[in-house]
């Protein structure tokens, strides 16, 4: 059985991020969905927002396939997690030359610390590469439509976390 890790902060999850996890449940029998949880960070969403936003959104764009991501929360190295749970890939998806070369240099350092773990860099469709979910957040914050970057339910979440 191959297990796969897909960090990032995922506050909110966007169809970029969607994209990169459709193409990990391709590589993998099991997909963690590392949520990095960092101290000095406060998020829009909580660490359970996120869960249950990730959890649902799965649910209704991979059906049963869903059953095959388990969301996680780590908050030290991504390798020290990806042995934790038996993840033997590490997976890391890419919009543009600017990520690559950021994450080249990421696999080559991981890669000396964690050899038994392979980076598996998975470039965005086309049609999600500029999302970002700094600029979601950004757009929603300012009243601005966001339908078209992140599923339907992160849609009204952000609507309804910036009503309140």
């Amino acid at each position: 059985m191959t297990n796969a890790i897909y960090a990032g902060s995922f506050d909110p999850i966007t169809n970029g991020h969607m994209d990169v996890l459709q193409g990990s449940l391709r590589l993998a029998d099991k997909v963690f969905v590392a949520i990095g949880i960092h101290p000095g960070k406060a998020p829009l969403f909580s660490f359970e927002e996120r869960v249950d936003l990730i959890n649902r959104v799965a649910a209704e764009v991979f059906g049963k396939d869903s059953s095959r991501l388990e969301v996680i929360a780590f908050d030290g190295l991504l390798i020290d997690a990806a042995r934790k749970y038996g993840a033997s890939l590490m997976v890391r998806g890419l919009r543009d030359g600017t990520d690559l070369d950021y994450e080249m240099q990421m696999a080559g350092m991981n890669g000396k610390m964690a050899p038994e773990l392979q980076t598996v860099f998975l470039p965005a469709d086309p049609s999600v590469r500029t999302i970002t979910a700094t600029l979601v957040r950004q757009i929603a914050a300012m009243g601005g439509d966001v339908r078209h970057f992140v599923p339907a339910l992160v849609a009204e979440a952000l609507e309804t976390k910036f009503k309140s």
